[in-house]
């Protein structure tokens, strides 16, 4: 009977030890941060990214910015300069039109967001046309990408920014 136990128990370790080696070893999603700010260099809040097999989920959290709708998109150069103008377009390494009606859209569109009375928003969103590992649509090509969230509302039809305001607050995507 002891025996039995003790086989059982050798067993049982052996299946937990193989089950955590397999744990361990299981890949790593890929993440990215953007730390948000104001032209004035203030801190509005962070906005995380993480690679997934059908796609990037996008979270955000973020405070003191204006309330109402915001259009949010990831642009084409990973600088944020007070107004926001090095950030460059929309990441499009496709050279597709803008907006949630086209044939192929730009890879950095990305559904608006609500900012409530006090300033404050949470959002997440997930897109399947970027990527934070290998390939063309790879957010860390050599200028690197920035999320930039504009003044007003995305039209989802306006080429080539969705006629949404002015750029109010940047953050450069890093791993």
């Amino acid at each position: 009977m002891t025996r039995t136990i003790t086989a059982c128990a050798t067993a049982a370790a052996a299946a937990v030890l193989l089950l955590g080696i397999g744990a361990a070893s299981a890949q790593t999603p890929a993440t990215a941060k953007a730390a948000m700010k104001d032209a004035q260099g203030k801190a509005l809040g962070t906005v995380t990214l993480q690679q997934h097999p059908h796609g990037v989920v996008i979270r955000g959290e973020l405070d003191n910015v204006a309330p109402g709708w915001h259009a949010v998109h990831i642009h084409a150069v990973g600088k944020c300069e007070p107004d926001f103008a090095a950030a460059g377009g929309h990441f499009n390494p496709t050279n597709a039109k803008h907006g949630m009606g086209a044939t192929e859209m730009h890879a950095g569109d990305l559904p608006n967001f609500f900012v409530d009375e006090r300033g404050h928003a949470r959002f997440e969103m997930m897109t399947h046309r970027v990527s934070l590992t290998d390939g063309p649509s790879n957010v860390f090509d050599a200028d690197g990408a920035s999320l930039i969230v504009h003044a007003g509302v995305d039209d989802y039809a306006t080429d080539p920014a969705g006629n949404s305001g002015n750029r109010i607050a940047c953050g450069v995507i890093a791993k």
